[in-house]
């Protein structure tokens, strides 16, 4: 028994894929899912897919939320991957990559930011009472 599942997995196909296939395939994943569902692909657009080995393929996502959206998909996208590719060999690792991160800087971060940079508009905010809503 365990003989025939080694020698099911040595036969199935395992071509070579470079990353430009990767990209392109993610490429119009994600423009298919920006359609479909508009939730998870503003969580998984900032996701960074790459070719780590030959059977390996290395995802960043910036949070644990967005990685649990993109579990919602990720066979969708690569057992179409593995098939437009003929590679069944295809594995994926993980990592978080906190630079992916997105941030919405408000007015406020912005102010505090040269702020720090030149502590005289502390003190001009102080005097105009400046609306940083």
């Amino acid at each position: 028994m365990k003989q025939e599942i080694e020698s099911a997995s040595q036969e199935l196909p395992a071509q070579h894929f470079s990353d430009t296939d990767l990209q392109n395939e993610w490429a119009v994943f994600l423009s298919e899912l920006k359609t479909e569902d508009v939730v998870i692909f503003s969580a998984i657009q900032n996701f960074r897919l790459g070719k780590k080995d030959e059977e390996t393929v290395e995802v960043l996502y910036p949070s644990e939320a967005a990685r649990s959206e993109f579990e919602k998909v990720q066979n969708r996208f690569f057992n179409h991957f593995k098939t437009k590719v003929n590679n069944q060999k295809v594995k994926t690792e993980f990592r978080m990559e906190a630079a992916l991160r997105k941030e919405v800087v408000t007015t406020r971060k912005k102010f505090e930011k040269f702020a720090e940079i030149n502590p005289l508009l502390k003190d001009l905010h102080e005097l105009m009472q400046f609306d940083l809503s």
